[in-house]
């Protein structure tokens, strides 16, 4: 259910909240006090089963939820207001909210269970330890992502994530728009320096002066004054992404590929996370069986998150741990399967033909799959990373790209770079270790965080 259609369904299903309860019916099985009284007579106390009494918070906080604006932000200050700490009262707040927004008591429940068990795993008591955690997992089980509120805390993020970019990018262009009073030729001239000093590399820049060039023609105007409301313009179109077809064969599964070190560890139990709380039931398979230890860091991510886990023994064939994922996976009913693999070096001529081995795989047990093969890609490797772009994308083919580590480079130019190169949708950002910090990426967030 979308955000506005969640905002008309509040308390239409129930009587206002504050209203006084209706009179009771008498129990079934009491008799008339009278024969001469056909019709039952009004319920008293003792005529009826004693009404729960509910908590002397309810009341008020269902009026103040209804007179609040709709917002995240808001409901969960009412939520928390009086709330110090972790226990017993923050969890019967969190089920009542998910009652005044008509969601499923099952649903309620799973989630106040799992974020009790989230906070004990990471010993968190006091309520800004966790606020933020606990919004942005309110967000994605409510649906409530594409509120402006969660829009306003994702541009934050993103523009502190691209703090060091806007540093090596933005002030330079600011100090090119001071020192020209035309889009001249000198002026075309120094903006390819600042971009290829940013990673944008020498073929995407050339390529995103000559379109910006021809806006400038088509607009009419050489007035520097104009030139970054152009390029926001031409970032957005460079991001705008395809449609695709959605609709997968259950379960769906995702093959995860990288090189050692992106992060690719980490992205998975993210997005196994923003799965999980999206309602959906994931399996991780570990089909890294080389590295020492990768197998048992995914169980740890995995259990931390809630999601089901498969491996086999280390050393054991990747294609077999695919395949009988895929077997657990139909026979225990999951909707999502998150299948690592061996962080290789895309220069390997060996692992990169058994990466293929595991799609064929894959795709004899279950047709159509992998149904999406996202490449993780560590911004901070600059121009390496339009290698492995290129060499993973010709091997078994690539659908996103997700890009991880964007808070901790100067050299974001990268994200233009891959989209104007590949024309693959970058659908993820990585803006920190915290499992809110993996981001849906927006271009024309990404082009507004950058220029201002």
């Amino acid at each position: 259910m979308g955000f506005f259609s969640k905002i008309s369904s509040i308390w239409k299903k129930t009587p206002d909240a504050a209203a006084p309860a209706q009179d009771a019916t008498p129990a079934p099985d009491r008799a008339p006090e009278s024969a001469a009284a056909p019709s039952p007579a009004p319920a008293t106390p003792e005529a009826a089963p004693a009404r729960e009494k509910a908590p002397a918070w309810h009341d008020a906080m269902a009026l103040a939820l209804r007179a609040a604006e709709p917002r995240l932000s808001a409901w969960l200050a009412i939520v928390l207001d009086g709330v110090e700490e972790k226990g017993t009262l923050l969890d019967e707040r969190l089920a009542f909210l998910f009652q005044a927004l008509d969601a499923p008591a099952n649903e309620a429940r799973d989630f106040v269970d799992r974020f009790a068990q989230w906070l004990d795993g990471m010993e968190y008591v006091r309520v800004e330890e966790f606020r933020s955690e606990l919004q942005y997992r309110l967000a994605l089980a409510l649906d409530l992502e594409d509120e402006e509120d969660e829009k306003s805390r994702l541009f934050v993020k993103l523009s502190e994530g691209l703090a060091k970019t806007k540093e090596q990018i933005t002030k330079r262009i600011d100090g090119l728009l001071t020192s020209h009073s035309a889009m001249d030729q000198a002026f075309w001239d120094e903006l390819e320096e600042i971009l290829i000093m940013a990673d944008v590399g020498f073929e995407a820049t050339s390529t995103l002066l000559e379109r910006l060039q021809a806006r400038a023609r088509k607009a009419g105007t050489s007035d520097p004054a104009r030139f970054k409301e152009l390029l926001r313009e031409e970032l957005e179109e460079i991001f705008k992404s395809e449609p695709r077809i959605k609709a997968v064969n259950p379960p769906e599964v995702v093959l995860m590929i990288g090189v050692n070190g992106v992060g690719k560890t980490t992205t998975i139990a993210k997005l196994a996370h923003r799965a999980q709380m999206q309602g959906r039931k994931v399996l991780v398979a570990a089909g890294d069986t080389f590295r020492a230890a990768a197998i048992e860091q995914l169980e740890v991510w995995a259990k931390r998150v809630g999601a089901g886990f498969f491996a086999k023994q280390a050393g054991a064939d990747p294609a077999a741990v695919a395949y009988e994922a895929m077997d657990k996976a139909v026979a225990e009913n999951y909707d999502l399967i998150l299948c690592d693999t061996a962080g290789r070096l895309h220069t390997k001529v060996d692992l990169m033909a058994e990466l293929e081995k595991i799609h064929r795989v894959l795709g004899k047990r279950h047709p159509g799959a992998p149904h999406r093969k996202i490449l993780v890609v560590d911004a901070t490797t600059g121009q390496n990373a339009l290698s492995q772009v290129k060499l993973f994308g010709e091997k078994v083919g690539i659908d996103e790209i997700i890009l991880t580590k964007l808070d901790g480079t100067a050299k974001g130019g990268i994200v233009v770079s891959i989209a104007l190169q590949f024309n693959i949708p970058i659908t993820f950002v990585g803006l920190g270790e915290k499992m809110e910090d993996l981001r849906p990426f927006d271009g024309k967030d990404f082009a507004q965080a950058l220029l201002g």
